[in-house]
C-alpha cells in the first residue's frame, strides 16, 4: 500500500524540512511513503529548500504553484498529483503532530474520511484562546448545516483515495480552511463515512502564522452561507463528480531529484 501525504506550503522553510524527516521517521512501515510538497511561489524559498534537501529522495515531490494560489487549490493540487491509496492533509507548521499520522491511516482503512478533531473527547489544544474560539464556531457550523461533526475547520485530514473521486472538486477546493467544512458536507452527501480520530493540536514554534481572525470569521461565514443555499439548491439532484488523478495540472511540479 502507499499512502501520500500532502504538505501546502507558504513561507514555511523553518519548519518544512523538519517536517518532511518527522513524517517519513514515523510512517509505518507496511506503507511506501509519499509526501507532497506544495508551495505558493514562498519568497522565502521554500519550495527551493525541499528540492535542495531531498534532492535524490524519491519519496518527496516538490510542487511550485505561481497562479491562481491559495491553500485550498494546493491541497487540490497535491491530491491530483498523489498515487497514493490513501492521503494525509496536514498544515505545516506542527500544529498538526506528525505522531498521530500512523493511527489516522490505520483508521481510514475503515472510514472513507478522517477527521483529525480537537473537540471529540480526547481532543485538545495548546492555544486555549484559538481551541475556545474555534469551539464556539464549529458549534455555530455544526447548527447552521446541520451537522454532527465536531471540527469541521480541522484540516488534518485521513482520505481514502478512490473514495474522493466521488466528490466534485470545484464546490470544495477554493478558499482557505473553508475548504474543510465543504469537503466534509460533500462527503456526507455522497454517502462517505466521516470519522472523527481526538487529536492534540500544538503550537507553531517557528514562523507567523497567516490567519487573520476576523477576515476568517467574515469570510467563513459567507461560505457557510453559499454551502447552506447549494444544500437547498440541489435537494434531490445527483451528486457532480470527481476529484482525479491527474497529470495535466496548471503547476509546475518537479519531482526532487
Amino acid at each position: 500500500m502507499k499512502a501520500s501525504v500532502i504538505l501546502p506550503t507558504y513561507n514555511e522553510s523553518g519548519n518544512i524540512v523538519d517536517l518532511v524527516r518527522s513524517i517519513l521517521a514515523v510512517m509505518p512501515s507496511e506503507y511506501e511513503a509519499e509526501i507532497i510538497v506544495v508551495d505558493d511561489n514562498s519568497p522565502d524559498k521554500t519550495h527551493q529548500l525541499v528540492r535542495d534537501t531531498f534532492a535524490g529522495d524519491p519519496r518527496v515531490i516538490a510542487i511550485l504553484r505561481t497562479a491562481d494560489r491559495g491553500l485550498a487549490k494546493s491541497i487540490r493540487a497535491g491530491l491530483e498529483s498523489s498515487t497514493g491509496d490513501y492521503a494525509v492533509v496536514m498544515d505545516t507548521d506542527f500544529t498538526h503532530n506528525p505522531r498521530e499520522i500512523p493511527r489516522m491511516l490505520h483508521l481510514v482503512r475503515v472510514a472513507n474520511v478522517v477527521v483529525g478533531s480537537r473537540f471529540a473527547p480526547g481532543g485538545s489544544m495548546e492555544d486555549v484562546p484559538h481551541y475556545l474560539c474555534s469551539l464556539v464556531y464549529n458549534w455555530f457550523i455544526r447548527v447552521f448545516l446541520r451537522t454532527q461533526i465536531q471540527d469541521n475547520l480541522s484540516g488534518f485530514l485521513g482520505l481514502d483515495r478512490k473514495a474522493m473521486e466521488k466528490l466534485p472538486p470545484d464546490p470544495i477546493f477554493f478558499g482557505y480552511g473553508d475548504y474543510c467544512f465543504r469537503l466534509l458536507h460533500y462527503a456526507q452527501r455522497a454517502g462517505l463515512s466521516v470519522l472523527e480520530m481526538p487529536v492534540q493540536y500544538q503550537t507553531r514554534t517557528k514562523g507567523q502564522s497567516k490567519s487573520v481572525f476576523w477576515k476568517l470569521l467574515i469570510s467563513y461565514t459567507r461560505a457557510l452561507v453559499e454551502v447552506r443555499n447549494a444544500i437547498r439548491r440541489q435537494r434531490n439532484k445527483p451528486l457532480p463528480t470527481g476529484l482525479q488523478r491527474t497529470g495535466s495540472l496548471t503547476v509546475q511540479a518537479s519531482r526532487v531529484k
